[in-house]
Parts: structure tokens; sequence; C-alpha cells
């Protein structure tokens, strides 16, 4: 049981801190990536740009190995194709980060560092996908 939670806890707090030290728990310098023509901020970009890096990395291992660490395979994706749930969701999704200046990694995060905002933010969020699920017939 800890070999399978402890990777994801793991993985997850690392995650969670590197948002928190890039200042991607405010949602002011994520506004102020998304004001290209005002006050412009590339903080975002930069820690975009860290996760592209190490992914690129990870990219070039991955062949070489027989399975993950802890997995038994490797969960890739095996389709290209577009749908429009998935261009509905990720406009939806864009929408929401551009309003509030959080996404959901971010906004868990803060719910450490400023609880009540953040608070709101997770809320309507959760309510967000179970109201998904309902429409969907999943809840």
């Amino acid at each position: 049981m800890i070999r399978r939670l402890l990777p994801p806890l793991l993985s997850g707090t690392l995650f969670g801190a590197g948002l928190a030290l890039g200042g991607m728990t405010n949602p002011a310098r994520v506004r102020g990536f998304l004001d290209l023509f005002g006050d412009w901020d590339p903080t975002l970009a930069f820690v975009m740009g860290g996760a592209v890096i190490v992914m690129a990395i990870a990219w070039r291992f991955q062949p070489r190995m027989a399975h993950p660490f802890f997995a038994e395979k490797f969960a890739l994706p095996d389709r290209s194709d577009l749908t429009a749930r998935l261009i509905g969701g990720s406009a939806l999704f864009g929408i929401g980060w551009g309003i509030a200046g959080l996404c959901p990694g971010p906004g868990v995060a803060a719910l450490v560092i400023e609880p009540a905002s953040a608070a709101i933010f997770v809320v309507a969020m959760l309510a967000g996908m179970f109201l998904v699920r309902l429409m969907e017939g999943n809840g």
C-alpha cells in the first residue's frame, strides 16, 4: 500500500512546492503573463519552460525502459485525434484559468498559502467537476 501511494504523494508534494516556489499560487502572476500589452510578467513562461525541459529528458529515457519504476506498464496516449469535447474542455479550462489566475495544481497548493481565497477556487472547481459528471451520467 505504501509503495503504491508514496510515489504520487512525493511527486505531488514536489510539484506543489515547485509551483509555490515559482510564484504560481499567486493569481496576479498568471494574469500578468496573460497581459501581453500591459505589465507583462514572464514568470509563467520560465515555469513552463522548466517543465518542458524535464519532460524532454524523460521522453529520451522512456523508450529504453521496459516498464516504469512504479507501475507494470506505461500509460501513454495512443490516439492523436481531437474531439469537440477535448477542445471545448480545453477552452473552458483556459477561460477559467485566465479569469481566476489559478489552475487545479496551484489552486490546491495555494490552500496552504492563502486558504480562504484558494478554498473558493477549489470548491468551485470541484463543483464544476461534479456538474460535468452529473451531466454525463457518471455522478
